[in-house]
């Protein structure tokens, strides 16, 4: 340890991230990432950037993704944050909204990397545990006012179950709290479309709320690290002119960004194709004797059945040896479970092909 380290650094765990192997024949069902490339216009895009233009700083404020996002969201620019994917909009939330020594707070279990950020703010912590069927508890946000939180995260299909929390909730919640309620919705392109789930909605009458988006996950863009928050103009302004780093995005991610972005047919259709694969792969799991909660991601959380000749460490494990990549949290309420990301239909056969002689 550095004796320059600072002491609330030294004494937190940084945030564990998930496998990524080298080996292209690895089944990696571990990172929720999208089993679909990203759209051909990408790859178009790419082609036809001219380099010369690397030898200048990017557009500061990336303001023509910013009115795409805009446009198809209903909402003006000044409503929009483009980041270094949505871990960078996590930090900016937590650095302008946060006061020293305050607290951060969020469900349990939750994203793994809330309590990282919470702890290198050296901010206290406030969790809420949700209840047996992962939904939020109905004084979630009085709790969250009596410990003084300044900013709370909901992450929106919950991870890791997958669950979503209906609008009316999320709206009273938001009109409880003092503080900034941070609506991380990472995965919110994978809800069933039937539900009419649009968040943006509520921006109008909740001044309080920012909503975290990312091209990793809808837009297969993971290794390209782009992110936005949308919210009310007043929320945004110091997160893109005070605290933001200069010059975030760089110039291809832009260029990228907007390319996949303006494809919205392509990007639907992958989403498409991930909840008919979800809905088939619940089959397969629960025919297994896996229960899974009802998921609106682009992942399930399968219980490893009491009694089985494995526990969901050793199956992790198995799996794992028969090059298949699963997530697994050895913490309470989670460790009798896999997070299991939605491959192609060739990936989710291979698992549940190697979970049926494991478990028997």
């Amino acid at each position: 340890m550095s004796r320059f380290e600072r002491s609330n650094i030294a004494r937190m765990q940084g945030y564990s991230f998930g496998e990524q192997p080298d080996d292209p024949f690895v089944v990696k069902l571990n990172t929720n990432e999208n089993p679909y490339p990203p759209s051909p216009a990408v790859q178009q895009a790419l082609l036809k950037v001219d380099v010369s233009r690397l030898r200048v700083y990017p557009p500061p404020t990336a303001n023509s993704l910013r009115d795409l996002i805009a446009a198809q969201h209903g909402l003006k620019r000044e409503q929009i944050l483009l980041t270094n994917g949505g871990d960078e909009a996590l930090r900016l939330a937590i650095t302008t909204f946060v006061e020293p020594a305050a607290a951060i707070g969020y469900t349990d279990p939750s994203y793994s990397l809330y309590p990282v950020l919470a702890d290198i703010h050296d901010a206290s912590i406030s969790s809420v545990r949700l209840k047996y069927d992962w939904s939020i508890p109905d004084d979630y946000a009085a709790r969250m006012n009596e410990d003084g939180v300044d900013l709370s995260c909901i992450v929106n299909p919950h991870a890791p179950s997958g669950t979503l929390v209906a609008l009316p909730q999320i709206e009273t919640i938001a009109n409880a709290l003092n503080g900034v309620l941070l609506l991380d919705e990472a995965y919110v392109d994978f809800v069933d479309p039937e539900l009419g789930h649009d968040s943006t909605r509520l921006l109008e009458r909740c001044d309080n709320l920012l909503i975290l988006r990312s091209f990793s996950k809808g837009y297969g863009l993971a290794g390209l690290r782009l992110g936005y928050l949308m919210g009310s103009a007043e929320l945004i302004d110091p997160l893109i002119n005070k605290t933001r780093d200069s010059y975030n995005v760089d110039t291809l991610t832009q260029i990228l960004g907007s390319a996949a972005f303006a494809d919205q047919t392509y990007a639907r259709s992958t989403w498409d194709r991930v909840r008919q694969d979800r809905e088939k792969l619940v089959v397969e799991l629960t025919a297994l004797g896996l229960h899974c909660p009802p998921s609106q991601s682009n992942f399930v959380l399968a219980q490893i059945p009491a009694g089985s000749n494995f526990s969901a460490a050793q199956t992790y494990q198995a799996l794992k040896e028969s090059n298949i990549l699963v997530r697994f949290f050895n913490a309470p309420r989670l460790d009798d479970k896999l997070r299991i990301t939605v491959g192609t239909a060739d990936q989710n056969q291979q698992l549940c092909d190697a979970l049926r002689k494991i478990l028997q």
